[in-house]
């Protein structure tokens, strides 16, 4: 016991002392004064990824079409005016894109960038909702391992981002990301706008393609900072490193599972042209003894062939079902699903 007090007190007080060095810029914007909010809605979206599906169990999902258009385009003009910003402020404030310290001024271009910083960590906040629209909409399928991680983890890291390092070198990943939400939030406010758009839709493939190339930039710009020794704290260079790496393989997952694994290949008894499947090939043997025992035989025969036509039908059935739910997941995933 006498161990974990000192523990505890000790993680105040390395706490305290972390203080000391925070940007005091920030400590008095929204959210910024102390963890326990960032904290408190973070903890409050896990709670309602456990408590929302129960809710919803037993009742219809909401559509909410013309919420989701709103949203998505809301998001679409608050990421275009975060990098706007950022590189506006980056750029007068002569930034270089390989190693920018953290500049602790009140210099104008500085508090910008610091700003633009700010409005990325609340959008990160905003995009729990995305998650709150799935659960309402009981697309279970699509709150994912990597949804979950991606969404929790972003907004309480850019909570310590802000606090710590709001500027510098902190502006290059959040001014990529911000560009690329742009075009994904893009994406699913045309895919909400129905069926007449999601046809024209078909380059959502390349949106994760690019997230997973983001990843590789980032982990490229942050080992050249680490070469050249860039005075931004090195332990934050190589968390970055390790994060990046670990969306890199989630996403990687995610592309290999939505867009390069083989559907499974339909039986020949389930066959886009059935009447050809029971006439030709390995089966038309078959059909033509079941056949053959229908025209000759017993009556007792006759129920025997019957039967075993059924079953090759039911059998053709059951796969081609198989096969039209795994489309349809893959098509949910595809045209609204939001998994990054």
């Amino acid at each position: 016991m006498e161990i974990v007090t000192h523990l505890i007190n000790d993680t105040i007080e390395f706490y305290k002392w972390s203080l000391t060095i925070a940007d005091k810029r920030v400590e008095k914007w929204p959210l910024m004064d102390n963890p326990l909010p960032t904290l408190a809605i973070s903890t409050s979206y896990l709670l309602f990824l456990w408590l929302g599906p129960k809710y919803m169990k037993n009742r219809e999902p909401f559509q909410l079409r013309k919420t989701l258009i709103v949203y998505n385009f809301s998001m679409v003009f608050l990421n275009f005016f975060i990098c706007k910003e950022l590189f506006m402020a980056a750029r007068a404030a002569g930034y270089s894109y390989i190693c920018q310290p953290v500049d602790y001024s009140d210099d104008p271009n500085e508090v910008r960038v610091a700003g633009a910083l700010w409005w990325y960590f609340i959008s990160k906040g905003i995009e729990y909702l995305d998650t709150v629209f799935f659960i309402l909409r009981k697309k279970f399928n699509q709150v994912s391992f990597l949804h979950v991680y991606h969404h929790c983890t972003m907004f309480t890291l850019w909570w310590i981002g802000i606090k710590w390092v709001a500027g510098g070198q902190s502006f290059f990943g959040a001014h990529m990301n911000a560009a690329i939400h742009v075009l994904m939030y893009l994406y699913y406010g045309l895919a909400s706008c129905g069926p007449k758009i999601q046809k024209y839709l078909w380059w959502k493939k390349y949106l994760t393609i690019i997230q997973m190339i983001q990843f590789h930039i980032t982990i490229g710009h942050t080992a050249l900072s680490l070469y050249v020794n860039c005075d931004f704290p090195h332990w934050m260079h190589y968390s970055l490193i390790c994060y990046a790496i670990t969306f890199i393989i989630l996403f990687g997952n995610f592309y290999y599972q939505t867009y390069r694994r083989q559907q499974p290949r339909r039986d020949a008894s389930s066959s886009s042209k059935p009447g050809k499947a029971l006439s030709n090939g390995t089966l038309n043997g078959l059909s033509k003894a079941v056949n053959g025992a229908v025209a000759t035989g017993s009556k007792e025969d006759k129920k025997r062939a019957g039967s075993g036509r059924g079953e090759v039908r039911l059998t053709g059935l059951a796969s081609d079902s198989r096969l039209v739910v795994q489309k349809r997941e893959r098509l949910d995933l595809r045209e609204d699903g939001w998994m990054f």
